[in-house]
């Protein structure tokens, strides 16, 4: 959520950044600053008539020592008066601050000045690339592949569920396995300290990390309990911070987690979600970091770096993309995407998309620090996916399949596979 302060002090800002985001903030901005400026003034209300009740009880208390009960009689009925407006105005201010959120939390979060306009994700740009994606013509799409080795098993996971919800066999299974561990391990090496976290979550929590109200519909919602599946383990893992005044010798706060994930991917349909290509429920390991702002965007180089360097043990072809504010998220400020080369299918898949929320969601959730002065301070969260299975499994299949009906075990994934092809 945008800052009230910030958006106070930097309206016409607010406006001209969210166009790079395709967002007219024009009117929400009018109102906030409306209801902000109606807030003031009541405060102000507030304030003059608490002082004035607390003039008054020293007045009375005069009177008393005095013996002029009558007259202390009388301003004890107008200190009563003051106190049946100063809970008017208490309510009207709570009415105001609703208001005020209502509209704030309807904001994206404002893009990072880097960030190009654009309109969709034609207009990203492509900031590096590296593997080799010559196809052959043997090469078969994971669809085939799976079938044909029994790896996996769209037709038994649509009987069971619904669509986007496969199965996965000897081999296949374990290859899952296999890569959640490697995933993890990597990621503790690299410092991250792993957590466990629930699948499901509460409406504080879906609405803390920005997937309410922007991602209502995207997600699972256990009516009877209000709870929702997560769509990422980002949401619980940030969450552990909500409310939460951080040390600063404990920033910054890195974190892993592997969870199940679930979305409803309303609206998807065609190639582009046959396969493994886009599921309803799929594996991920998730990186989350916490840290003062001024270190966020080293933090997010970081977390780039070692994205990569999992797809290079992967032996995958990638490429880095930069989001443009057409594509970018309603919660991102800045967002690097990891694609891989699937050279059965000849296309580029996304497989993780790495974050910079900047303070957006910290101020959703009060998640605050003492800078060097001493001061109470937002800080800056960011997340990445390091990695999402099912596409990872997609290029391993395609890109690693021989002429002999043989797919090639990456060496780095060889210790957990206990496996070297299939």
């Amino acid at each position: 959520m945008i800052a009230l302060q910030y958006l106070r002090e930097n309206p016409d800002n607010v406006i001209e950044r969210l166009k790079i985001k395709n967002f007219d903030a024009s009117e929400y901005v009018r109102d906030i600053l409306h209801f902000d400026k109606l807030k003031r003034s009541l405060q102000k209300q507030l304030d003059d008539n608490l002082a004035q009740q607390n003039k008054i009880a020293k007045e009375i208390g005069i009177l008393f020592k005095e013996k002029k009960t009558a007259e202390a009689e009388i301003l004890k009925e107008r200190t009563a008066q003051l106190k049946i407006e100063s809970k008017k105005i208490e309510e009207e201010l709570v009415k105001n601050e609703a208001a005020i959120n209502e509209i704030l939390i309807l904001l994206p979060n404002l893009p990072h000045h880097s960030v190009a306009k654009g309109k969709s994700a034609e207009d990203n740009e492509i900031v590096s690339s590296e593997g080799d994606t010559t196809t052959a013509p043997f090469m078969l799409p994971h669809w085939d592949l799976c079938e044909k080795m029994n790896l996996i098993n769209f037709e038994i996971g649509t009987k069971l569920t619904g669509a986007g919800f496969p199965i996965y066999i000897g081999k296949g299974a374990k290859l899952q396995r296999a890569l959640i561990n490697f995933f993890l391990d990597n990621a503790v090496s690299n410092g991250y300290i792993e957590l466990q976290t629930p699948y499901v979550v509460n409406e504080d929590s879906a609405f803390a990390t920005g997937q309410l109200p922007d991602k209502e519909g995207q997600m699972y919602h256990i009516t009877k309990d209000n709870l929702y599946l997560i769509p990422t383990a980002e949401v619980p893992v940030t969450n552990v911070y909500r409310n939460k005044i951080v040390k600063p010798e404990e920033l910054p706060i890195k974190h892993c987690a592997y969870s199940a994930c679930f979305r409803r991917e309303a609206g998807s349909y065609g190639q582009d979600v046959r396969g493994l290509n886009r599921l309803h429920q799929f594996d991920k390991v998730e990186i989350v970091q916490i840290t003062q702002p001024e270190k966020s965007y080293a933090a997010l180089d970081e977390m780039k770096s070692y994205v990569s360097s999992l797809l290079q043990k992967l032996e995958l072809p990638f490429r880095i993309l930069r989001l443009c504010g057409g594509d970018i998220s309603f919660t991102s400020a800045l967002t690097f995407d990891f694609e891989v080369y699937a050279k059965g299918q000849q296309k580029w898949l996304e497989v993780s998309s790495v974050s910079n929320f900047e303070n957006f969601q910290a101020n959703r959730m009060k998640l605050r620090y003492k800078n060097n002065e001493g001061k109470m301070q937002m800080l800056h969260t960011l997340n990445g996916s390091a990695l999402a299975l099912p596409r990872i499994v997609v290029a391993l299949l395609e890109n690693h399949q021989k002429e002999n009906n043989t797919i090639l075990i990456p060496k780095a994934l060889q210790p957990y596979t206990g496996f070297d092809c299939i």
